[in-house]
């Protein structure tokens, strides 16, 4: 997946656990909490997505590098490459 993929990945994936947010406004270097009405437990449920979906696995000590989408897409883009 390349980083762009990636992020609309993860905005498909709020959308669904956030239905009632307007992701079209959402700047992708400021945290995602920062702009969203999304609590540990939205932000655990978007982990959980990722590993159901792309069967990739983030540990808890790694959870900072999803703040924005632009780290989501850093983070995420060499476990997903073959994806």
């Amino acid at each position: 997946m390349t980083n762009d993929q990636i992020k609309q990945a993860v905005l498909q994936i709020i959308s669904v656990i956030a239905p009632d947010e307007d992701l079209s406004r959402l700047k992708s270097d400021v945290a995602l909490r920062e702009q969203l009405e999304l609590d540990s437990m939205d932000f655990l449920d978007i982990v959980m997505e990722l590993r159901k979906r792309y069967k990739v696995e983030v540990p808890e000590a790694d959870y900072g590098h999803l703040a924005s989408l632009d780290s989501c897409a850093t983070y995420l883009e060499p476990k997903l490459k073959d994806k």
